[in-house]
């Protein structure tokens, strides 16, 4: 029987040689990855035609501030009523995010001249939503803190990766020729309502709201700034120093992004302090209960002395003695003191059981706002109608509103229309129904022998008041312009009467039944 052969030791040439050849097939990896990204990605970008976009959205111009204003005053409108829909109307206005990666992309090929002119920008802008807002707030009936405005004082980890990958898309956009994603960065970034709360504060003499506002605007700001600067540095876009650019504007160059950081560096410790202490919050107070129980819902105020803890516990034995332990636990961990609620909800004895009280709890909750929410578009409503509530069909199931107005001294059939566009615009989830009194229908003026522009907008008043009221519509006209507006109203739904008239130019429209 032949005995194997034992293996003989590797040589260190041997090995060597392999780790050299390892290396070397590393190396032309990476040489062709680089390749590929400098000649096929940044040798793609037209660096010149991005600058020059980057530059026109930076400058001080009377329409950056009129749309920065205008922006500021819907947000803190939007703010005041606590409506989302009004909140995101603000965000596609605001034009702070053209000197915001302006500057990113300024410092990345350490242009001082554009650092300037887009922090000039940023600064007139910011601080003109400020005070606009805050002169709205003042002069305002309403100045309680709505549930919008709190969700704005308080930034967390999730606000900065929010502006983090927004930032990251929109520099991608502005870098590859894709504008219209901008659209989207700017409701995900949410610029404007943070400057509309510190404006709030600013109003309300509320240290705690003007703080954490503006710290979630420096913090948005800062991340996406830098994160364009990130960006444009990593697709090419380098320094071009030329020689009268002197060792101080360098120095103010790196100050800058000093100074940024300053601030980002003390968000991230608070952000990160809170984050780390509601993850510690949660479980002291479930280690208190049965191991079925359920954690519920969890709100903490770290602004108030001592730190306020209300919690929602579904278990299935009831511990008398919860609060008092769970206050002791949390002050030894957070390491202040800790005034903790518990709102105890027996369920069964299964941890199914716990999920399903928690289901039902969290319903009730979503019932009683939602019936909150109805009763405030019914007070809204009744306002806008000149009408009492009674007045009102609210069917909060199929989420439709229904309300027949009163005749308002100089309003129009626009009036009502615009009543109720307003309305439905911060309700996106309801169908709202506005019937307008029976009002004289407007003139549809044409232009060439096609409705002009106000002619359009005139036929589409006519479409939604005679919706409203459900009545036939009579025109009169010559008879090319009878037969063009006849097929826009019937293709609509309208029952239509037409008279064929002489003269041109323009269309008379009237109820074909008797007016009131």
């Amino acid at each position: 029987m032949s005995e194997t052969p034992e293996p003989q030791p590797v040589s260190p040439e041997i090995k060597a040689s392999e780790s050299t050849t390892n290396v070397s097939n590393f190396g032309r990896v990476l040489f062709s990855w680089r390749r590929w990204w400098l000649q096929d990605v940044v040798g793609t970008v037209d660096q010149a035609s991005v600058i020059a976009k980057r530059r026109e959205d930076c400058g001080l111009t009377e329409r950056y501030l009129f749309m920065t204003a205008m922006s500021g005053g819907i947000a803190i409108l939007g703010l005041l009523l606590s409506s989302p829909a009004v909140v995101i109307g603000a965000m596609l206005l605001s034009p702070l995010m053209g000197p915001i990666m302006g500057l990113g992309f300024a410092l990345a090929i350490w242009d001082y001249e554009w650092i300037k002119q887009s922090a000039r920008s940023l600064a007139w802008g910011t601080v003109m939503a400020i005070l606009l807002c805050a002169l709205v707030v003042f002069f305002s009936p309403i100045q309680t803190i709505t549930p919008e405005i709190a969700a704005r004082t308080k930034p967390n980890l999730f606000d900065l990766g929010v502006a983090f990958f927004s930032a990251l898309a929109g520099a991608y956009a502005m870098i590859r020729g894709r504008e219209g994603t901008i659209v989207g960065v700017a409701i995900a970034t949410a610029l404007m309502p943070p400057l509309a709360v510190v404006g709030f504060g600013l109003a309300t003499w509320n240290w705690t709201v003007f703080s954490g506002a503006l710290l979630l605007y420096v913090t948005n700001l800062i991340t996406i700034a830098l994160t364009a600067w990130g960006m444009a540095r990593l697709y090419g876009f380098r320094t071009a120093l030329s020689g009268k650019q002197t060792m101080f504007q360098n120095v103010a160059v790196i100050a800058v992004i000093v100074a940024l950081a300053i601030p980002l560096t003390l968000s991230l410790q608070s952000i990160a302090f809170e984050t780390n202490a509601q993850r510690q919050v949660r479980g002291e107070i479930l280690d208190i209960f049965d191991s079925r129980s359920r954690l519920g819902q969890v709100e903490i105020d770290f602004d108030s002395d001592p730190v306020r803890v209300d919690a929602n516990v579904f278990t299935p034995q009831l511990e008398p003695d919860a609060e008092l332990d769970g206050e002791r636990a949390l002050t030894r961990v957070l390491g202040r003191p800790v005034q903790l609620s518990i709102n105890q909800v027996q369920s069964g004895r299964s941890a199914a059981a716990a999920q399903q009280a928690e289901l039902s709890a969290t319903r009730a909750r979503e019932e009683a706002a939602a019936l909150q929410r109805a009763e405030q578009l019914a007070e809204r409503l009744s306002l806008v109608a000149g009408v009492s509530e009674d007045e009102l069909t609210i069917d909060r199931q199929r989420r439709r509103a229904v309300v027949r107005a009163r005749p308002l001294d100089g309003a129009s059939l626009a009036t009502y229309r615009e009543l109720e566009m307003r309305i439905a615009t911060t309700e996106p989830e309801w169908t709202i129904e506005l019937t307008p009194p029976r009002l004289a229908l407007p003139q549809v003026t044409f232009a060439d022998g096609e409705p002009d522009e106000a002619g359009v907008a005139s036929v589409e008043l006519i479409v939604w008041a005679a919706r409203r009221l459900n009545l036939p519509v009579a025109i009169a006209g010559s008879a090319d312009e009878v037969n063009a507006i006849q097929q826009m109203l019937s293709s609509a739904g309208i029952t239509v009467t037409s008279t064929v008239q002489r003269r041109a130019g323009t269309l008379q429209a009237t109820w074909a039944t008797s007016t009131e």
